[in-house]
């Protein structure tokens, strides 16, 4: 009897119909088993113990910025990055059917939701606002609840999944809003045709020291498209920065990371990978 394939575990942030789980879906497709997790540190401690095969973790929003505690974890696990994936961003507020916009008390969401809405938001000064862990953990919750005063800001994903009504439709303020989540995992998989890498990287204290590496970068025509410094635990004035680069040839990329060897220290190449930026 032919055994059947097992399918790929993916631990996620949240609850079904979460935007992490629609970006895990975007990135390895449909035929996959998500592990919901309560926290970012959760998710982290599924893959180590390898009852997960990958991670799927926001890392940056283009109105929230970057998701500073999860740099955190990628230093602490020390995961491999093999790739990334961006998702369109879009915000609805569900109810339970048959509640009317008149009837909501309440309206409920991760905190980084609630910023992306605050325009909307902002025409309702009648209603509490409480955050959540998760968007499409509010919208269970009112589900499985019956919660007939309240509101979740969700996606459509989340609405059709749970059972509740659309009330209002894109009401994030920027319509033009992405996150990019990173494709984490245990061991290093190798990528024909890498074109993207995350580094990071400590500097001595140093009147140029960083602009000395970041010139590197450039002498090379290595593009460097995103920068974020985080303090060194227990160390002042110490940081470790972490980068993001791009490239067209590998030789132009190789040459760079040997001059950049010379000026750093605790150097990590985390992830190199195929740049996957369409929303």
């Amino acid at each position: 009897m032919r055994q059947m394939s097992k399918k790929t575990k993916i631990a996620i942030q949240g609850v079904k119909a979460s935007f992490h789980e629609e970006a895990a879906v975007k990135y390895f497709g449909s035929d996959i088993e998500t592990i919901e997790c309560g926290s970012f540190r959760q998710t982290c401690e599924m893959l180590k113990q390898r009852k997960a095969d990958y991670v799927v973790m926001a890392i940056e929003n283009s109105i929230a910025g970057s998701i500073l505690p999860n740099y955190n974890l990628l230093r602490d696990y020390r995961f491999h990055i093999i790739g990334e994936v961006h998702l369109n961003i879009q915000q609805n507020l569900l109810a339970l059917p048959g509640v009317k916009l008149s009837d909501i008390e309440t309206v409920e969401s991760h905190p980084i939701a609630i910023r992306q809405c605050d325009e909307f938001l902002s025409e309702h000064p009648e209603w509490t606002i409480k955050e959540g862990l998760d968007t499409a953990g509010c919208a269970k919750r009112i589900s499985e609840e019956k919660l007939k005063n309240t509101a979740a800001i969700a996606s459509e994903y989340a609405a059709k999944i749970y059972g509740l009504n659309i009330l209002e439709r894109r009401i994030e303020t920027h319509k033009k809003n992405a996150t990019r989540f990173l494709i984490l995992a245990n061991e290093v998989v190798e990528q024909k045709g890498a074109n993207k890498a995350s580094l990071s990287f400590q500097i001595g204290n140093s009147v140029g020291a960083l602009a000395t590496v970041l010139q590197c970068f450039a002498e090379q025509n290595v593009n460097l498209s995103k920068i974020q410094s985080m303090p060194v635990i227990g160390r002042r004035n110490e940081y470790d920065f972490y980068v993001d680069v791009e490239w067209k040839k590998q030789s132009d990329y190789d040459a760079a990371i040997r001059k950049v060897l010379k000026h750093t220290v605790n150097f990590s190449i985390m992830g190199e990978y195929i740049k996957n930026d369409k929303v």
